[in-house]
């Protein structure tokens, strides 16, 4: 009697095996609904790149308002993801997912009808609340629910859909735009979103962290330092590099994650504790994921605008040409998750980076005003193989290197340096291409593009190099083991005191 009495329903839900909430559904329903809910927050970040001209058209506004049609979302995703990890752990991460799900549906709905440029700017920031809630809780969702053997397989799909949905965003927002309109850009979440509603509510189960606890301070620095930088970032070829407002921004957003750092190492209970940097697992797949996304976004934004603004595809005839690199993760990642499990992510993760980087380095060499579509394909086909060798392992590298009560917090620093690392990449590699060339006539437009694919390349190549910091499938087993002992004591007790 004594034992019923004092039973803690959260702390059993670590343990779904354990729960009746947990038989409500399975890996296959928590796969479909994650995959979906990752998908929808993912190709939100690109969709509407090759729907600009056409809100312009309806909706007006001059250049910087269209570029924060796009970075509204960005930003408010990147700043707020480590936030959102956090709310999950401390209150529930379902009931969490469920509410950053229900936000970017209803955000969708209103950028859909949104009457005017600053009403559409607006809720595209919402959007990216919803999403920066969502976005996080799905990695963690499908780790509590997968077996430790089937966990790389599982996590590969995830990366996959999420992968597929970066690199298709361009595709998806053309077609969409040209054969309907732009509003069922976001029109397509609102019925989606609502399925997943329903399905999480009936088919996830309740997870939390271990006597989690919210970080405010912590919050607080993170987001105010990315938001600095993410803002400058994303200004500084609008209103100068070298202006008050920019190089502010970016020295405050310096200074905040210095003191947030700082914050991690003596804090008792940080948001992010600074000693999982020390772990060569979790250091090495973020400093890859960061750079990964700088030269695979920053390439994207200026190919997808290559293939209609000179070779003079249609917006849907650019994204068919570009399926054998955005359709590639389909092929390819669920058999890299299941050789990850054999082998080990490192070599996996590492040979990916080295493919991507020389996929964007071969399309370097033959862009030109004229380029033929047989001569891209070499340069397509291998950065499709390349993005789906590192999409597959590498959410479950980032998984693995942590202890399970702090996967919340690694999901969420892995996808906020995610989007940081699209956002310096858009911004580097768009300064490069506007010194170097420009829109004024096809041949400006190759000779800005070719040196910021090749900058592209070069930071790719260094994140295989980060790569190689993750430990092999034994130096992982070594550092593990200690923490595991050390873990399983709370969890026999916690479920001697459980009954179980």
């Amino acid at each position: 009697m004594e034992h019923t009495a004092h039973r803690k329903p959260r702390k059993r839900d670590n343990h779904p095996e354990t729960t009746a909430d947990a038989r409500r559904g399975g890996v296959g329903w928590t796969l479909l609904i994650t995959c979906v809910a990752g998908f929808m927050a993912s190709l939100d970040n690109l969709v509407v790149t090759t729907a600009l001209p056409a809100i312009r058209s309806d909706l007006g506004g001059g250049l910087a308002e269209l570029e924060w049609t796009v970075s509204a979302y960005t930003l408010t995703f990147a700043v707020l993801l480590l936030f959102g990890a956090a709310l999950g752990d401390r209150f529930g991460r379902r009931r969490l997912f469920m509410v950053g799900l229900g936000i970017f549906t209803a955000a969708s709905a209103a950028a859909a009808l949104a009457p005017g440029i600053d009403g559409l700017i607006a809720a595209r920031a919402l959007q990216g609340v919803g999403g920066a809630i969502m976005m996080p809780l799905t990695m963690t969702l499908l780790t509590v629910a997968v077996p430790a053997a089937r966990r790389g397989a599982m996590l590969g799909i995830f990366g996959a859909a999420n992968g597929l949905a970066v690199a298709g965003g361009p595709l998806v927002g053309g077609a969409l735009t040209e054969h309907l309109s732009w509003q069922w850009i976001f029109w397509l979440n609102v019925p989606v979103g609502v399925l997943l509603l329903v399905l999480a509510r009936l088919r996830l189960a309740e997870s939390y962290a271990p006597d989690a606890r919210l970080d405010v301070p912590g919050t607080l620095l993170a987001s105010g330092g990315l938001f600095g930088i993410v803002y400058g970032l994303i200004n500084g070829h609008v209103d100068g590099w070298t202006s008050a407002s920019v190089l502010g921004s970016l020295t405050a957003g310096v200074l905040l994650l210095a003191a947030f750092v700082r914050h991690g190492m003596v804090a008792a209970r940080p948001l992010l504790p600074m000693r999982l940097f020390r772990d060569r697992g979790f250091a090495g797949i973020n400093a890859a994921s960061a750079l990964m996304f700088l030269g695979m976004f920053g390439s994207i934004f200026l190919l997808s605008q290559f293939l209609q603004g000179v070779v003079g595809y249609s917006p849907t005839e650019a994204g068919l040409r570009m399926l054998p690199w955005t359709a590639m993760p389909l092929l390819v990642a669920p058999l890299a998750g299941l050789l990850s499990d054999r082998i080990g992510g490192r070599p996996v993760v590492a040979a990916g980076l080295a493919l991507q980087a020389l996929g964007l380095a071969l399309y370097a060499l033959v862009l030109e005003p004229g380029v033929s579509y047989p001569a891209q394909l070499p340069a397509l086909i291998v950065s499709g193989v390349g993005m789906a060798l590192f999409f597959a392992p590498a959410a479950s590298v980032v998984m693995s290197s942590v202890r399970p009560g702090e996967q919340g917090m690694a999901s969420g620093a892995n996808n906020a340096l995610r989007e940081v690392g699209g956002a310096l990449g858009i911004a580097a590699l768009g300064a490069v291409f506007a010194a170097r060339g420009g829109y004024g006539s096809p041949q400006m437009f190759a000779d800005g593009t070719v040196p910021a694919l090749w900058i592209g390349a070069a930071a790719v190549a260094v994140a295989a190099a980060a790569a190689l910091l993750i430990p092999g499938r034994r130096g992982i087993a070594a550092e593990r083991e200690p923490v595991q002992e050390a873990d399983s004591r709370p969890q026999e007790q916690e479920r001697e005191r459980a009954g179980v």
